[in-house]
Formats: structure tokens, sequence, C-alpha cells
């Protein structure tokens, strides 16, 4: 009788495992694929972490300056500054004991100078009286919208000389490969510093000198988008859906960008992601050298490039230091966010 009571428990037992077992199954059969990848991805912390770090550079420099808006981009404080400045030295005294000495001097200054971090300016102020706290805030617009524009542009260009190459194979393969060897192998600097004395030459506004940055750091970075691409289509198009599609009597431009690109978008997205910061390193790069955004717009590049003054570099952190966490944040967040969607889109990670 025992032995009937238990095997009726284990029979039991065994039923409502495999209905729940089916009930899981059939709950993951239902979920969409973007519903799987963002379960995986908000299961990484780091992802977390890299989204919590863009929302927070995207809200300080778009909603910034609509809240903070005591002092515009461009706007000089003209009001005296009052500078204070230490000078350490030491001395011994009749018994040969060796005393330090701090003098406190301190200098009034009508003239537009560094002032010190305050109530009236978070950050301080520059050599030419605007508020860095404000200027950071604008520089950020300038370095990611940069940023995203360039992996747009050169995403496409990536995508649609990839995907012919890839495709078709042949000499347009040998064709597009060798002209993406040649960009890979050009000496960025020297072309971009004869650029930049051309740019110069010409006087071209400061405006109009943000979007010939973007031209030219989109040059230099879609080939290896390409070299992407056209490596995952030379394997996707021995598919058998491809197949279908030749059966079908399809044109070649909707095999590629109807069937052959999607497959190849999830490499895409991290490529991209990954991407945006090299470029905002990119950017912040070139304006240090004096080569992309200049006076009187505001980038993070150009705010760190004031460090290359001395007088600057020791007594005024507060120029260039901020402009500095800001780029580390911004490529932090980017790669987090980039390895968490190689994790989530991977197909052979776990469920």
């Amino acid at each position: 009788m025992i032995e009937e009571k238990n095997t009726a428990a284990a029979l039991e037992a065994d039923e409502v495992a495999a209905e729940e077992e089916t009930v899981l199954e059939e709950t993951y059969k239902e979920m969409s694929p973007v519903r799987l990848v963002l379960r995986r991805f908000f299961r990484s912390k780091l992802s977390i972490v890299g989204l919590v770090m863009i929302i927070f550079l995207f809200l300080f420099s778009f909603l910034g300056p609509v809240i903070y808006n005591k002092w515009g981009e461009v706007t000089v404080d003209h009001s005296p500054v009052i500078n204070t400045i230490y000078s350490t030295y030491t001395h011994r005294d009749a018994a040969g004991n060796e005393i330090t000495v701090v003098e406190v001097l301190e200098h009034k200054s009508t003239t537009n100078t560094y002032a010190a971090p305050g109530g009236e300016h978070l950050l301080g102020t520059d050599d030419k009286g605007m508020d860095v706290f404000v200027r950071l805030m604008y520089g950020g617009r300038i370095s990611l919208t940069i940023g995203f524009i360039v992996v747009l542009l050169e995403t496409l260009i990536g995508v649609v000389l990839g995907g012919i190459s890839g495709y078709f194979g042949g000499w347009v393969d040998q064709v597009i490969m060798r002209i993406v060897d040649i960009f890979n192998c050009i000496p960025t600097l020297p072309i971009l510093l004869i650029a930049s004395a051309m740019i110069d030459s010409w006087q071209i506004e400061a405006d109009k000198r943000i979007y010939i940055l973007m031209a030219i750091i989109t040059l230099f970075s879609w080939s290896g988008v390409a070299r992407l691409v056209r490596g995952q289509i030379l394997s996707l198009r021995e598919q058998e859906y491809i197949t279908a599609t030749e059966v079908m009597g399809l044109p070649a431009w909707r095999k590629i960008f109807c069937h052959l690109i999607p497959n190849v978008m999830p490499q895409l997205i991290v490529s991209m992601t990954l991407g945006l910061g090299s470029v905002i390193l990119y950017e912040s790069t070139l304006s240090y050298l004096g080569l992309g955004v200049q006076l009187p717009k505001a980038a993070w590049g150009t705010m760190i490039a004031t460090a290359n003054d001395p007088e600057v570099l020791s007594y005024h952190v507060n120029m260039w230091l901020p402009a500095g966490v800001m780029i580390v944040i911004a490529v932090l967040g980017f790669n987090f966010i980039g390895d968490g969607l190689r994790d989530a889109m991977d197909p052979k990670a776990r469920k």
C-alpha cells in the first residue's frame, strides 16, 4: 500500500514537472529575438552601468544648458576677478632649523582672467572669462553629435561597398578591397596636418570647420566596416535562403540589402557601438592638436588642449580635468554597451 502511494506521488511530481517544463518551453518559444537580446543585455551589470553613463552624458550635454542657462557658450563675464597666489619657500633660522613659509598674495584684475570655481561659476572661467562648466556641456553636444554622425556615415559607406564586394566577388571584390587597403595604408596624421594648414589658410568659420572634421574622420574610418560586412556576406551568400532568392529571380540589390545585410546587423550594431568611443577619442585628439573644433566653439579636446600652457596645467586644473573625465565616461560607457550587446547577440550564449 505504501509503495503504491509513493508511486502515485512520484507520478504526480513527474506530471507537475512536465507541465512546468512545457510552460517554460512555450514561454521561451513565444519570446521574440529582440526580447531575448534585451533580457540578456540587462542581465549584465556592466551593460547597465554603461547605459547609465551614456544617459547621464546626454542629459548633461543636451538638457544641461537648458536648465543651467545663466551663462551662454561664448558669454564673457567682465566682473573683476581676485586670484589668490601661494608662494612657498624655505629658509633656516638662527638655530639652523628649516622653516617652510607660505606667502599668500591676492591679485585683483579687471580684465578677463582665470576665475576659481565658486557659486558664480561652478568650474570657474577661462582666460577669456567664459564659464567652463557651460562650455563643458556644449562641448559634450559637439563631441557626441560628431560621434554619432560619423559612425552612421562610415557604416553606410562600409555597408554599401562591403555588401557589393562580398556578393559579387571577382574583379569587383578585388577593386574595392584594394581601395580599402590604400585607405588603411595612408599616413593619417601627416594628411591631417596638411589639411589643417589648408583649412586655416582658407579662414573657414568654426561652425563649418565642424562639418569638415566629420568628413575627414569618416573618410579614414569606413574601411574597417567594409571589411566586416564583406567577410560576413562571403559566408552568408552560400546559404540556402540565398539560393531560394535566386530561384525566385530577385534582383541583386534586393538580395544584398533585404536578405544579406539584415543578417549582418547584429555584428554591425556592436561595431557601431564600439566605434562611437573610438570616434570621440579621435575627435578629441584632433581638437587637442588644433585640427578640429576651434574657438569660440567648445569641444572636450579643445578644452584639454589648454593644458599645453604650464600655468594652466599646474594651477588651473578645473580648465582641463573635467573634459578628460567626460571623455573617459563616454568611451567607457560605449564600450560597456558594445560588450553587452556582443554577448547578448551571441547565439551560443546561454538562454
